[in-house]
């Protein structure tokens, strides 16, 4: 029981409502326009919450053995800092939780595309293998991009426009530029989670030797990035809506503005790192929340 425990702590169930917003919200546009399928949905679900549950699994492995996560950590101690779960146990997590995040990423693009659009299935296979592998090297390995201030430009991608636009481009394999404007809305939400959690850690990833952005702007910068980034999703958000305005019920997921306002007021008047660590959470649940109600928008 113990060790069931320990693996549900290292999933880190409290990232994953932040990594199905995007599915949310490119299925939710999808089915506005009439191209909704279950199973395509319900695979892009899946595959979303492996490549997340993989990515927390080594991000434990690799700030553990290079010793990143140690007594100077600020939040939570994870499950091989703790001794709960070994090195080689979670090698072996990562692995199996790698191998069938790829056999559902693969039902998946069948599934969507069938063999009659090969090209596609293709590009979305190197799409799969490419998220799978940023999901591992994010930490692990000597060139860890987490360790060199990448990772934001990753998250943002990877959430954003693959998520959005990805999941959106697997229900109706069409081009459509507007999407563009929530994806990138969901990728600046994503990133500033990323960054929330590296401010916070600030001091001790310097001390450990990892180079987030944070670490080579400052606390000072990375707060003015912060307010950028939450503020553009805001803004790419009313643009989509704006080119696509319909009904008032496409602006119910202006809602979610009033949790992100108050994120941010606590943001600006935080001086003690420490204290961010709740602010990660929220954030999360807003971008959540924000696509639930976007969801809902277009859906109605």
């Amino acid at each position: 029981m113990v060790k069931i425990r320990s693996w549900v702590n290292a999933a880190r169930l409290r990232t994953l409502p932040l990594s199905v917003s995007g599915i949310l919200v490119g299925s939710a546009i999808a089915a506005g326009e009439g191209a909704f399928n279950a199973a395509v949905f319900s695979l892009a679900l899946a595959t979303t919450l492996g490549l997340q549950i993989l990515s927390n699994f080594a991000n434990d492995y690799g700030d553990f053995v290079k010793g990143t996560d140690n007594e100077d950590r600020v939040g939570p101690q994870r499950a091989m800092q703790s001794g709960l779960i070994s090195r080689k146990e979670m090698l072996y997590g990562m692995m199996i939780t790698g191998i069938l995040t790829f056999l559902i990423a693969i039902a998946l693009i069948y599934i969507s595309f069938g063999t009659e659009n090969f090209l596609y299935a293709l590009l979305f296979l190197v799409l799969g293998i490419a998220a799978i592998s940023a999901a591992v090297k994010y930490t692990v390995g000597d060139s860890a991009y987490g360790y060199r201030g990448l990772g934001d430009i990753f998250v943002f991608i990877f959430f954003g426009i693959v998520g959005v636009y990805g999941c959106y481009f697997l229900y109706t394999t069409e081009w459509n530029w507007q999407v563009l404007l929530p994806a990138f809305a969901i990728g600046a939400l994503s990133a500033g989670v990323l960054n929330l959690n590296n401010m916070r850690d600030r001091l001790s990833d310097e001390r450990a030797g990892k180079n987030t952005l944070v670490v080579k702007m400052g606390a000072a910068k990375a707060k003015n990035y912060h307010y950028f980034l939450v503020l553009s999703a805001m803004f790419f958000m009313l643009i989509f809506s704006a080119v696509s305005f319909e009904a008032l019920d496409d602006l119910l997921y202006v809602i979610a503005f009033v949790p992100l306002g108050m994120h941010l007021r606590r943001v600006i008047e935080n001086e003690n790192p420490v204290l961010l660590d709740p602010e990660l959470k929220k954030l999360a649940i807003s971008t959540f929340l924000l696509a639930v109600l976007f969801s809902l928008g277009q859906v109605i």
